[in-house]
């Protein structure tokens, strides 16, 4: 007798009229690249910028030709949660709870904390979960945030429950409107939250002042770790188990039981490489081995905080379909954020990638691990091999065999946590996260797929998880620098997806990888198409076809269908029209600044110049800049290099607009050949456009966040050696 189905697989609607646009998209590429191969002009007449554009132009074709892969069939999954509580009630598998933090400046521990007490409150079994959290800042600051969590989760947890409240982060909960005050009396309301303010606002004191309370420190022997030789690079591993969730005293102000929760901050030594989010990963794999030793991990960043309380059910569907679950290595949820502006003036919104590009994935053998939102099975982190007959034990877990007191228990752990544990075994390699990328999240869910493992992208229409976004134009190019360096050096390591992947993987599976392992290569095509078309109209150098000529229609088809299908992509996906133009003047911005940066240390790396490294993306921002992040006003304010590429281009192409325009004027329409430089202008025209706030930030604001004067004053003079070429 057939069992039902834990979850159902569903097709996308319109794939027949998507697969026609690409068809047409496809011929117009190849009849585009057909005419620039096949009117190459004589030398001194162009040919070297002609050249440059064909090239170019072969470098979009084969780009868009990797994205098709990803939107020919994408799915959607939707799972059961009241059939799996039929089948299985609550003998359901224990789950550990990974979070890593690294900095109690960069990353407020009374942030992690919101976060800790989210995950602590999920609608699951509370003797089956356990929550740890990773300090590679070897913090006390964060470690007495985690204790005084320890503490209101006695509180918020039971509050959480008895009224089923949602999201269980007390930060995002208590910062919606009153109207959450219905489901319990006013009085219960303002008492929970005044509890949560007074020790947020203990949390921020203490690290305000650098320093915890003499007081407190003596009421918990967790504190004893830390001394005036302790740094955040060296120090001795200490392992904390705050609350432990067998003790049968660890409940509740209502009796119940509480999660387990440990703290961790893994052994560092200046003279031992500690492999950054990837070491502590592998280190919490070993440490929860000894204290929970759950088949299932979760992990989330530590600003990435639960918002649907039936994410762990909904997760555990996949893993327990007995159709499709031995199948399934990992499940992978969507990153979202829930401090966009309105018309998300960074584009950081990722609708598209979550709602297209990894559901096209899906279809394909799963999605890539994106480092955050994603349950493993512990057996699968640890390097374990598909085979047919595979079966999980579920029972998996620390079983009531001896009475390990927790300093015992305590002890075993730190020495897993020691720097020195990993020499001489495969850790790293072929057993947890892997090393050696900044995207290790990225190369370990290859391996996974790689060794015969499926992956399921789950994305409920209430978000599993909703964390925080950069607020300013410094920390987007930040982030997607690092993503885009960490992507293209898996392209060119052992790890490219085409060699390594080379009959495990599909092709098409493969090339949805490389979708972001390319992302940085299309800095030097941007860069070409917003530069050499500019100066080429100054000169009077045509570079497209006349206006008039037949052959106008294939570069003007292809431009004007691709981009009304991204505008169709980003509305249908839940942004806003100027959403998707900021998301337009964003995609310039990353591409001639992040991506290229990402080119470049790939290149200093392959060179011996530099090492790999890890930068922590701030979460906070000053006040001035959260309320011009609320008006959505581009944010400056700082004479960084990426800035004095943005100015000089948006200058360039103003600059050469205005040239090519005063032509006009002065000439006429037939002299110049107009209906030649025709498309240039546009092109000129449309950077120019989407660069208005840029020059609003170099000449008209007076604020803070405006773009420094001696960024303007590079800018121009860089502007000026471009030109003379031009105007010689």
């Amino acid at each position: 007798m057939e069992r039902t189905r834990l979850f159902e697989t569903e097709t996308h609607g319109g794939r027949a009229a998507y697969r026609l646009h690409a068809v047409t998209v496809a011929a117009g590429i190849l009849l585009l690249l057909y005419y620039r191969a096949t009117r190459v002009p004589a030398a001194g007449e162009g040919r070297a910028a002609w050249l440059g554009m064909l090239a170019a132009e072969l470098w979009y074709a084969a780009y868009w030709v990797v994205t098709q892969s990803v939107r020919w069939s994408p799915v959607r999954r939707r799972p059961f949660r009241d059939r799996l509580a039929a089948r299985h009630g609550e003998r359901l598998p224990s789950v550990d709870i990974f979070v890593c933090t690294a900095d109690p400046y960069s990353e407020p521990p009374s942030l992690v904390v919101s976060t800790i007490l989210s995950l602590m409150a999920y609608n699951y079994p509370p003797e089956k979960l356990s929550v740890y959290l990773s300090d590679d800042g070897g913090s006390i600051l964060t470690y007495y945030g985690m204790w005084e969590a320890s503490l209101f989760a006695k509180h918020w947890l039971p509050f959480c429950k008895r009224y089923n409240i949602e999201p269980r982060s007390p930060a995002a909960y208590f910062s919606q409107s009153d109207g959450h005050q219905e489901l319990c009396t006013p009085k219960e309301w303002s008492l929970i939250k005044d509890m949560f303010d007074e020790m947020t606002e203990r949390i921020d004191t203490a690290v305000m002042s650098g320093k915890v309370p003499e007081e407190i420190k003596a009421r918990q022997k967790g504190f004893h770790e830390w001394n005036q030789e302790i740094t955040s690079k060296n120090h001795q591993p200490i392992v904390q188990i705050l609350i432990d969730g067998k003790d049968q005293n660890a409940v509740d102000n209502e009796g119940n039981v509480l999660p387990t929760l440990v703290y961790m901050a893994r052994e560092k030594r200046p003279q031992h490489h500690h492999n950054f989010k990837a070491g502590a990963m592998n280190a919490l794999i070993r440490v929860s081995s000894v204290i929970s030793n759950s088949p299932i991990i979760m992990n989330v960043d530590c600003d990435m905080y639960s918002n649907n309380n039936d994410a762990v059910r909904d997760a555990l569907c996949f893993f327990l379909d007995e159709e499709m679950g031995h199948k399934i290595g990992f499940v992978q949820y969507p990153q979202n954020y829930n401090n966009l502006s309105k018309n998300d003036i960074y584009g950081n919104s990722l609708q598209v990638i979550n709602e297209v590009e990894m559901a096209g994935m899906d279809s394909l053998g799963g999605p890539l691990y994106i480092g955050t939102g994603c349950f493993h099975r512990r057996e699968i982190l640890c390097g374990r091999k598909f085979t047919k007959d595979y079966q999980e034990d579920w029972n998996a877990g620390i079983k009531d065999k001896l009475q390990e007191s927790i300093d015992e228990t305590e002890e075993k752990a730190k020495s897993l946590a020691a720097c020195t544990y990993e020499h001489g075994t495969q850790w790293g390699d072929e057993i947890g996260v892997k090393y050696g990328c900044a995207v290790e999240d990225v190369i370990t869910g290859l391996a996974i797929h790689c060794r015969g493992w499926e992956s399921v992208y789950n994305n409920p229409k209430k978000p599993a998880f909703m964390g925080v976004g950069p607020t300013t134009l410094a920390q987007t190019i930040l982030q997607h620098k690092r993503w885009s360096e960490g992507n293209l050096s898996i392209f060119l390591s052992k790890y490219n997806v085409f060699l390594f992947g080379h009959g495990k993987t599909k092709l098409r599976h493969q090339m949805g990888y490389h979708i972001y392992g390319l992302w940085a290569p299309n800095s030097l095509a941007t860069l070409y198409y917003v530069i050499i078309p500019s100066l080429a109209l100054l000169k009077g150098t045509p570079l497209f076809p006349e206006i008039t000529s037949p052959w106008i229609a294939p570069f003007v088809y292809v431009f004007c269908v691709k981009n009304m299908y991204s505008l169709y992509e980003a509305l249908s996906s839940g942004d806003t029209l100027k959403g998707w133009w900021n998301g337009q003047r964003m995609w310039l911005v990353k591409r001639i600044t992040s991506y290229l940066f990402g080119v470049l240390d790939n290149l200093w790396k392959l060179l011996g110049l530099s090492k790999m490294n890890f930068v922590v993306s701030p979460k906070v921002s000053d006040e001035d800049e959260s309320k011009r992040y609320e008006q959505e006003i581009m944010e400056f304010g700082s004479s960084d290099p990426e800035y004095v590429i943005i100015g000089t281009i948006t200058l360039l192409n103003l600059v050469c607009l205005l040239g090519g325009l005063s032509k006009v004027m002065k000439v006429g329409w037939n002299n110049i050949h107009l209906d030649a430089l025709f498309p240039q202008l546009i092109l000129c025209g449309m950077v120019v456009i989407t660069s208005i706030p840029f020059y609003e930030a170099m000449f008209l604001r007076k604020d803070k966040g405006r773009i420094p004067f001696p960024v303007t004053l590079a800018s121009i003079g860089f502007v000026m050696l471009a030109l003379l070429p031009a105007i010689v």
